[in-house]
């Protein structure tokens, strides 16, 4: 749509929680929220986070699919760009991490949260 593009011209895109999915053979990108610009008309802004498809060859939707068929792996868009006229995605493919990961990253968090706790008490005093 039109305000999408200026918006992406403007740079009001967020891809933090965006994913791809593979519907009936065709690739979609969700969780994208494109925010609308403040001159755009309200009549014309339909929804900031809707599914919008992404045109790929059949052997980038081949592979999409083969690698989303496995365990544990997704499709992410990891960046937008301008090519010409045209809006291009960068996906890839990602791996979610494993339980003692998420452990070791808790870990670090609550150390870090700690750690600042003590420097901010010593201050104080």
């Amino acid at each position: 749509m039109g305000w999408e593009v200026k918006a992406l011209r403007a740079g009001r895109v967020q891809l933090t929680e965006s994913f791809v999915v593979m519907t009936k053979g065709e690739a979609f990108l969700l969780g994208s929220q494109i925010s609308p610009l403040d001159t755009v008309s309200t009549h014309y802004v339909v929804e900031k986070t809707r599914s919008r498809k992404l045109l790929l060859h059949k052997k980038e939707l081949a592979k999409i699919n083969q690698a989303l068929t496995q365990k544990g792996q997704t499709c992410v868009c990891t960046a937008l760009y301008w090519k010409g006229h045209l809006v291009k995605a960068k996906v890839a493919i990602a791996q979610g991490k494993k339980q003692h990961d998420k452990r070791d990253t808790e870990k670090q968090r609550d150390w870090q949260r700690d750690k600042a706790r003590i420097v901010r008490e010593n201050v104080k005093q």
